[in-house]
């Protein structure tokens, strides 16, 4: 089970480098739960990553079903140097939907480099934001071309993963992203009350914010709390 830690800058980067992180994962708080950063601040973490030996990831927003912008969006990230691209499925709605929209951003982003990660991340709380649920998303995602699947919350308000999915709702996506040849990831305020479940779950990546934030997920990530989460996770 790798640990995706998502900074906000180069300095949180460096601190969940220091920490161990596994994938460091650039997004922007301030525009939501996947929200996209900016194509500089993706680059300069890039190098800072490379020299680390480790892969970049980065978000490119919650998105409405908009194909050509997400193609867009992704391909921008391609091209900043991210290794895996997540694409929030936001206003998408159905299965439909989910295979039409991936498919453009598959395209987009394996016509500019073949061996990056494709990611559509659906919402646990969907019925709060009228998205299509994560159980329904692999058999799309795979047939889209899709690397892997995840499942994020949408309102990021307190609430976490596990109050909106129940283990047997989490062990059928699981199960759905590898019956459909796909990675899968959990994400959602996630705490450290959740690391024994999430190791009996054993998605391949669990990814967090708040949990190495000193005090909420708007301050800043500890190198410090990034290295307990690796020794707890390992």
């Amino acid at each position: 089970m790798k640990v995706l830690v998502s900074p906000m800058n180069l300095e949180e980067a460096l601190e969940s480098l220091k920490g161990g992180a596994d994938i460091i994962d650039v997004k922007n708080p301030a525009e939501g739960s996947l929200g996209a950063n900016f194509p500089w601040v993706i680059r300069s973490v890039k190098d800072l990553v490379e020299e680390h030996g480790k892969l970049l990831s980065a978000t490119v927003g919650d998105l409405d079903f908009k194909p050509g912008t997400a193609s867009l969006a992704a391909l921008g990230a391609a091209v900043a140097g991210a290794d895996y691209i997540k694409v929030g499925l936001y206003g998408v709605k159905s299965s439909e939907q989910v295979y039409k929209m991936m498919e453009k951003v598959v395209k987009a982003v394996k016509d500019y480099n073949p061996s990056a990660y494709v990611v559509a991340a659906a919402y646990a709380d969907h019925s709060r934001v009228g998205s299509v649920s994560p159980l329904a998303i692999a058999e799309p995602a795979s047939n889209a071309g899709c690397d892997g699947i995840m499942v994020d919350t949408a309102i990021k308000d307190g609430k976490n993963l596990f109050e909106f999915m129940s283990r047997e709702d989490l062990e059928k996506f699981i199960d759905s992203a590898r019956d459909s040849g796909l990675f899968c990831a959990l994400a959602g305020t996630l705490s450290w009350e959740h690391i024994d479940i999430l190791k009996d779950l054993r998605p391949d990546i669990i990814g967090v914010r708040t949990m190495v934030c000193e005090s909420g997920r708007n301050s800043k990530i500890k190198s410090e709390l990034v290295s307990k989460l690796m020794q707890a996770v390992r």
